[in-house]
């Protein structure tokens, strides 16, 4: 199983050094060559992994064990952040919104499902962190975003967006509607013909070395630790992400739910992965202090290696 872990993280660290790379060798054509590759993962290969990986997934068997955990371990582990933050720090409620999604929302996208495949055997684990959090987890933090930039109207001036069609805008996506398709897929037992299908598992296996570079570039240039006074927040959704959640996810995996072996592992790693890119994404999007999801996505990704290894280790 180690092994396994090992094996996942060093194709995923490769891949991201060689954008990381190409980054440094070409600085000049690093804007050119994310503009090129962003909006192909994003309306392309991105979807298509989904559609594939939720066709060709039991969900019956995702749904009833894996996907609770997922929820129960993101809600824990985001609930303990808010606590602390709210209580302890006094924050106010955007910062502790975007602190608790940053301390619970995996990258389980492009980094969980090769570590999965080769650590687990099992796309399992990675669909059932991709549907709580697409499903459930997102759209909840979504809302919760919303409430906190969410002004009165001003006299004599446009009435504010109601707060569904704020929500619903990022979830409306690409890949959300891959998600469902492929769902749909599943759930009925019907194969598309060769002919489309595979195409699309083409374009579904390319997604997973196009968003690592991109990642490696994005790390180009970096400046992160800006804001002193967030240092403490940093710290908390350091913590909770990389120790509190996989520390959840166990305790439910192996006492609520019975799971044990290699599946506990599966479970346990998938908490255990660093914070996803889209939590920056998305505090940007609804102009919330975005710079402390930048650090602990940061954060997360430098020290998420060794926590798994010792992950791997102890569930051996």
């Amino acid at each position: 199983m180690v092994d396994g872990v090992l094996l996942g993280f060093g194709i995923v660290l490769v891949m991201v050094l060689t954008g990381f790379a190409a980054a440094v060798l070409v600085p000049g054509q690093v804007t050119a060559m994310q503009k090129g590759l962003t909006p192909a993962v994003y309306y392309i290969t991105n979807p298509a992994l989904m559609f594939m990986l939720l066709a060709e997934t039991d969900l019956g068997a995702v749904v009833g064990v894996y996907t609770p955990i997922a929820l129960i371990t993101a809600g824990v582990s985001g609930g303990i952040y808010a606590l602390v933050s709210a209580l302890a720090l006094r924050r106010r409620a955007a910062r502790t919104a975007v602190g608790a999604m940053a301390s619970s929302y995996v990258n389980a996208g492009n980094i969980g499902l090769p570590i999965a495949l080769y650590a687990v055997g099992s796309s399992a684990p990675v669909v059932a962190v991709l549907l709580a959090q697409l499903l459930v987890i997102a759209p909840v933090y979504l809302a919760v975003f919303a409430w906190c930039t969410r002004g009165p109207a001003r006299a004599g001036g446009a009435a504010p967006v109601p707060l569904w069609r704020t929500v619903a805008k990022p979830i409306a996506n690409p890949v959300t509607v891959a998600t469902a398709a492929g769902a749909a897929l599943s759930l009925t037992g019907w194969h598309l013909p060769d002919v489309v299908w595979i195409p699309i598992e083409m374009m579904g296996n390319a997604s997973i070395a196009m968003l690592l570079l991109l990642f490696g570039m994005s790390m180009y240039g970096q400046k992160p630790f800006t804001e002193r006074g967030s240092r403490p927040d940093l710290v908390l959704g350091s913590v909770v992400k990389l120790a509190v959640m996989p520390l959840v996810a166990w305790v439910t995996g192996r006492f609520v739910f019975g799971v044990e072996g290699i599946h506990l592992l599966g479970v346990v790693v998938m908490a255990a992965l660093p914070t996803a890119q889209n939590v920056f994404l998305f505090s940007s999007q609804f102009r919330m202090p975005s710079t402390l999801a930048r650090d602990i996505i940061f954060v997360s990704s430098l020290l998420s290696l060794p926590v798994v290894a010792v992950v791997a280790l102890l569930l051996e």
